[in-house]
């Protein structure tokens, strides 16, 4: 598993970085290639638009009837010299004919502004509003100048003064985006669904491994909890088959107390796991009634007072709590502080001081318990609640145990209504504070 997934890391951020590379190289590849198709279609409908522009307006008035209010030379110019576009188009109809044929070529939604002048020194033009707005930032627009010729047929095409149509799209490059907009955000969506599958994939793989590690202390935990009692039962029935303490009454009772010691150790660690499982479930029911804190704390002190002895140890204890009826499971109320004392005298120093202390503040009871070992360091605080999480506490391995205790505590805590607070100092002791509402 080490070695794997390390492995299954790189590859899957190896693909991620490989599928954005190329997800951005597709949406540039397809904005070059609208950009391109967007100016062949500019080229072909300005093309047409001057084509219409340069035909015979059909609406133009007619010439006179009486031709003999015409001299010769002046016929000669109606017929030849034809009115420019400027004088056969009005602003409005140019625009027209452009987006028209705009329209055609699938420019739509495209703005344009145009400009139709004659190519000479002031000569007469006709423009959009904005024509010369655009005109001074042409490079941030698509524009195109065309020539605009004579009907074809004259035979004076020469002598007719060239027309120049400027024509000018606004941000092209803008418009262009814009087009892609959905395409740009399904990319960026099914990226970030990708990596956010990524992610978890990462972190699914990390819980699995740390189950992993969990499960493996759990193991060796649990068949050295179970080995040395029973290693120890062994020795106890050897001894009780030897003849001379068979015969005496004294021995006898106290291998077999040694015995029934050793059984009901076993039966509690069975117990814990079995309590574990059901918490598990959810299936573990309280029966709540109204209590007496102090006495089932007492009670629990009562427990806790040998091993207290026998390292040489002192307990104080301070219970100022005015009111201290709760709604409390007697069994699992009692079982929570023993935990807590019995993981302050297994995680003790040489001078053992456990100090329990009650108060109250305003409708709750707060219970305290103080004492001065080994302490917790950050990381160790932040996670002691956490099933089968035992702290590495250094050469300090005669201290056993699943890591379900607090894990416990914490369950039992928040099913009466409570809360919990856990303070430590690395080195100078660890505090537990229980906050249980007051019965009504």
């Amino acid at each position: 598993m080490k070695k794997i997934f390390p492995i299954i890391t790189v590859l899957i951020l190896l693909s991620l970085l490989g599928l954005i590379f190329f997800q951005i190289l597709w949406i540039k590849s397809a904005r070059d290639s609208r950009d391109k198709q967007i100016e062949e279609n500019f080229i072909r409908a300005i093309d047409q638009a001057g084509s219409l522009l340069t035909q015979e307006k059909t609406s133009l008035t007619p010439l006179p009837q009486k031709n003999d209010l015409l001299f010769p030379g002046d016929r000669l110019q109606m017929q030849y010299f034809k009115p420019s576009v400027i004088k056969r188009f009005s602003r409005e109809e140019i625009a027209e004919i452009i987006r028209s044929s705009f329209n055609k070529y699938n420019l739509q939604n495209y703005p344009f502004e145009f400009n139709v002048r004659v190519n000479a020194i002031n000569g007469d033009q006709v423009y959009s509003d904005n024509f010369f707005k655009y005109y001074a930032d042409s490079a941030n627009s698509l524009s195109l100048v065309y020539a605009l010729e004579p009907p074809s047929g004259s035979n004076f095409e020469n002598l007719v003064r060239e027309e120049l149509l400027y024509v000018i799209v606004p941000h092209q490059q803008r418009l262009i985006w814009k087009e892609m907009t959905w395409f740009i955000l399904g990319a960026v969506l099914f990226t970030l669904i990708i990596t956010a599958a990524f992610f978890i994939t990462i972190r699914t793989l990390l819980k699995q491994k740390k189950l992993s590690e969990i499960k493996s202390d759990f193991i060796n935990n649990m068949t050295h909890e179970f080995k040395t009692p029973l290693a120890t039962i062994s020795l106890a029935v050897d001894a009780l088959k030897n003849e001379k303490v068979a015969g005496d009454p004294e021995k006898t009772r106290y291998f077999t107390g040694i015995i029934k010691e050793e059984n009901k150790r076993m039966n509690k660690q069975v117990e814990t796991i079995l309590q574990a499982a059901l918490l598990d479930k959810q299936e573990v029911q309280l029966k709540l009634k109204r209590m007496d804190a102090h006495d089932l704390i007492s009670s629990a002190l009562n427990n806790i007072q040998l091993q207290v002895e026998e390292k040489n140890g002192k307990l104080e204890v301070e219970m100022e709590a005015e009111k201290d009826i709760i709604l409390a499971d007697e069994v699992h109320f009692t079982n929570l502080i023993n935990n807590l004392l019995d993981n302050a005298v297994k995680y003790s120093k040489d001078d053992l001081c456990i100090k329990l202390s009650t108060k109250n503040a305003g409708n709750t009871l707060k219970i305290k318990i103080e004492d001065n070992g080994i302490g917790m360091s950050k990381e160790t605080l932040n996670r002691i609640f956490e099933k089968f999480y035992r702290a590495h506490t250094g050469n300090v391995h005669n201290v056993k145990g699943f890591g379900l205790g607090l894990s416990y505590v914490k369950t039992m805590v928040d099913a009466h209504g409570g809360t919990i607070k856990a303070e430590s100092v690395l080195g100078k002791g660890s505090s537990f504070t229980i906050t249980i509402p007051l019965a009504k």
